[in-house]
């Protein structure tokens, strides 16, 4: 028993003459009526009584017709949702985000959505070397991350760079608009990044090439704790300027980093280099390139 056959016997249910389910279905008699015994052979049942001119159902056969009507409705259910996953109207669409983000991405997936109102999201948030690995193992397809980082690969599309910010509580009103790193180098610092990480390595690479030392007084990766710290004055803390759009209504004052520093931050969106995307990934990196 197969679809096809499935199909014929609902012709012949709703059209109840052999000769008008195979006019409908635009085929001979005879094979219509063979593929109906074969049907009846197949399940050991009598499907249909003729009454006078006219088929009737058995009890068995009005059975398969419940069952024949839903599963013809489930493969073209199906047929319609793989065509549209296909062209990306449908699916999932994976995505890793940085720890710290990008400013722009809820502005990017509410635009999507809009576009494309049946993709159901994974977001999975971890630090930039995570999600590379996660985007290797095809756990998610895509991911936002933070530069710089070995990426051979991966396919990398350059999204912004970022100024850093130098965050006080508001009890120390130290400066007016911008900082260098000289001036700020004695400040009890916390990252808000571990060591061998992406904006660990941006900050400390930046004093080093000024031959400062900073007063580096801990580490969180814990961004809301890290600015509750720093609004209770437990210590100041260098972070991107992504973080401030974030986590606005803190009572912190912030400060540009000088330009002249040279310390910014760069933002990349990867995938895995010689792999096929899902239409939904091909669809979100088509319209991110236009933000």
């Amino acid at each position: 028993m197969d679809i096809r056959q499935l199909r014929y016997f609902i012709a012949i249910v709703e059209e109840r003459k052999i000769s008008a389910a195979a006019k409908r279905l635009h085929m001979t008699q005879p094979p219509l009526s063979q593929q109906l015994k074969a049907l009846e052979e197949e399940l050991g049942s009598k499907l249909v009584e003729r009454d006078g001119k006219f088929l009737e159902l058995t009890e068995a056969g009005k059975t398969l017709y419940i069952n024949a009507l839903q599963l013809t409705q489930l493969m073209e259910k199906t047929k319609a949702e793989v065509k549209e996953v296909e062209k990306g109207v449908n699916g999932w669409l994976t995505i890793g985000v940085n720890t710290f983000s990008f400013k722009d991405l809820p502005h990017v997936l509410a635009e999507f959505q809009k576009q494309y109102p049946k993709i159901t999201y994974k977001i999975q948030q971890n630090e930039s070397s995570y999600l590379c690995q996660l985007v290797r193992e095809r756990i998610v397809e895509l991911a936002i991350i933070r530069l710089p980082l070995k990426l051979d690969d991966f396919s990398v599309l350059h999204l912004c760079n970022e100024s850093f910010y130098f965050i006080t509580s508001k009890e120390h009103t130290l400066f007016d608009q911008e900082v260098s790193l000289a001036e700020i180098h004695h400040y009890p610092l916390l990252f808000p990044s571990t060591e061998g990480l992406g904006v660990h390595y941006l900050i400390t690479e930046a004093f080093s090439r000024f031959k400062l030392q900073p007063n580096i007084v801990g580490e969180c990766s814990d961004i809301s704790l890290l600015m509750d710290l720093v609004t209770n004055n437990f210590a100041t803390a260098i972070v991107p300027e992504t973080l401030l759009h974030r986590y606005r209504g803190y009572p912190i004052n912030a400060y540009r980093i000088s330009k002249t520093t040279e310390l910014t931050g760069s933002v990349g969106l990867i995938w895995l280099k010689n792999h096929s995307l899902s239409k939904a990934a091909q669809n979100f990196i088509e319209m991110i390139q236009k933000i």
